[in-house]
């Protein structure tokens, strides 16, 4: 007992471990068996050593054999007078066998060091998610944390965008839920990445890589006019829907981000030269300040706020067993719920996330929509609902029209909304503000806002039904997008592409009046 107790083995009469397992000698035993392995393979060597090497090769690898024999005694920890460094195709001889580090000892070690103590890595060039503006001050992005609790709002945005001269890629993203603020922030970091793995596809079923080019820009500028999308919209639509599902798809496999009650908002803008492509899903909102022939600046709605009121999203979700509507103090803002129990009360609907009720309606399928820039137009605004329930379209551009500068355009309109908050709600907790503000034709803006006052009108989307005064395109499959939202078939666009370049866009020739809309 006390043997055992003090870390010793108790032993026999004879000198060996009770229980048969050790005997005297067998240390003994052990050494002299090393030793003659040892002693083999020194002979071995000493063997391939006396061979030398082949005529034809003598000259040209004198010494080699001996040097080998040299690093065969270092290896076998045989002491030699003077080894020479090993030639590079001996190397591997003498390489420094790794120990299995003990538990513990990785917090001293520089690759056991924890994450906090690791450099951060650092981000791509021309990508900004915090508060400030972008390099070329073309873009301004800004939040502020409402009074609810952690903020749940993410932004960014990412000049040369996918290594193109004049790409640029913005988003504004609102979480919701318990993890909302988690969910924001990796759709904020993955999904740009996403979206550049995709947007060199030319089609959605071949998957070939070729840059998206329009012999004819003239044509396809008359028939946008006329309502309908140029010829590489349709390509990269579905670029677009490829990136939003295999996000989707990433949200719903990651283990440490529970996302069954949580999702988060987007509304993104893919803008290169002259060219604008939206992808909206829920209620955030993407506004163009653009003049109208009076030289009038005016708020032009870009996209549709997905919410259930809309009766196409309606009808959607009541199809697939889920319920909409509203609570008794909050009598207009139709809500979707299970079909047996009343949770969650999601507020719009589509989103990233929020599992519990992609069986009953709710998608992540974006509404993607083309505008061609024109020297009329002046910044295009994203932001989040926080900014959106308090001000007008109108509003948020007079406000971004009358900033101090184009750094701080975002700033000043976050703060407008945070003042608007506690002056009409005073009795209500402030919303998480999250705003994107893009400038567009640099050298127009200047020359435009100079003469003439400003007058402020507003253009907003009619919410009661799901489209602005665009026509739809003809040259998007009609069969797809009912695949895609009623049957949720979305096996044709799965997968990620590898690294790719992006499509080059035709520069318009012409002024194009109007957006268009899928």
């Amino acid at each position: 007992m006390v043997a055992v107790a003090a870390g010793r083995r108790a032993t026999g009469a004879g000198g060996g471990v009770v229980g048969g397992r050790r005997r005297a000698g067998c240390g003994e035993h052990s050494q002299a068996q090393a030793q003659h392995q040892r002693l083999l393979a020194v002979a071995v060597a000493a063997r391939f050593a006396d061979a030398g090497p082949p005529p034809s090769e003598a000259s040209a690898s004198a010494g080699c054999c001996v040097e080998l024999l040299q690093c065969l005694l270092a290896a076998l920890g045989v002491s030699v007078t003077a080894v020479a460094p090993a030639p590079a195709q001996y190397r591997w001889a003498v390489r420094t066998i790794r120990r299995r580090r003990p538990r513990g000892a990785g917090a001293t070690s520089p690759r056991g060091a924890s994450a906090e103590a690791r450099p951060a890595a650092t981000p791509p060039p021309g990508r900004i998610a915090g508060n400030g503006a972008s390099a070329s001050a073309a873009a301004s992005l800004y939040t502020m944390q409402g009074k609810k609790g952690v903020n749940q709002d993410a932004m960014v945005v990412w000049e040369n965008f996918g290594s193109q001269d004049d790409t640029v890629f913005c988003g504004v993203f609102d979480g919701h839920g318990p993890n909302g603020h988690l969910v924001a922030k990796r759709v904020r970091d993955l999904l740009p990445v996403k979206l550049s793995a995709n947007l060199g596809r030319n089609g959605i079923a071949t998957g070939v890589t070729a840059p998206h080019r329009v012999d004819n820009t003239n044509a396809s500028l008359e028939n946008e006019e006329n309502g309908e999308h140029p010829e590489f919209f349709p390509a990269l639509r579905a670029s677009f829907l490829r990136a939003f599902y295999v996000m989707d798809r990433d949200l719903k496999l990651h283990r440490n981000i529970d996302c069954a009650f949580s999702g988060t908002t987007a509304v993104t803008v893919f803008k290169q030269g002259q060219n604008l492509i939206i992808g909206n899903l829920g209620d955030s909102r993407a506004v163009l300040g653009t003049r109208d022939k009076d030289n009038h600046l005016v708020a032009v709605q870009l996209t549709v706020d997905l919410k259930p009121s809309i009766p196409s999203e309606a009808e959607r979700i009541r199809q697939r067993k889920g319920r909409v509507f509203s609570l008794p103090d909050e009598p207009d803002v139709a809500r979707v719920w299970l079909p047996t129990f009343n949770s969650p009360g999601l507020a719009m609907a589509r989103s990233f996330g929020d599992f519990c009720l992609k069986n009953y309606g709710i998608i992540s399928m974006p509404d993607v929509s083309y505008h061609c820039i024109t020297e009329k137009d002046e910044f295009v605004v994203l932001a989040t609902d926080g900014v959106w329930d308090v001000l007008s379209n109108g509003e948020v551009v007079s406000i971004i029209s009358s900033a101090p500068s184009r750094v701080s355009a975002a700033r000043f309109l976050v703060e407008s909304a945070q003042r608007a908050w506690r002056t009409r709600y005073p009795t209500s907790k402030t919303d998480d503000c999250a705003a994107v503000c893009l400038f567009l034709n640099t050298e127009a803006t200047n020359a435009s806002s100079s003469s003439g006052t400003k007058y402020m009108t507003n253009i907003e989307a009619s919410s009661s039904k799901h489209s602005l005064t665009f026509k739809t395109s003809t040259a998007v499959p009609a069969n797809l997008v009912t695949t895609l939202v009623a049957d949720e078939q979305w096996s044709v666009l799965d997968g990620v592409s590898g690294p790719v370049t992006l499509p080059v866009l035709p520069k318009p020739t012409s002024v194009v009046k109007q957006s268009t809309k899928d």
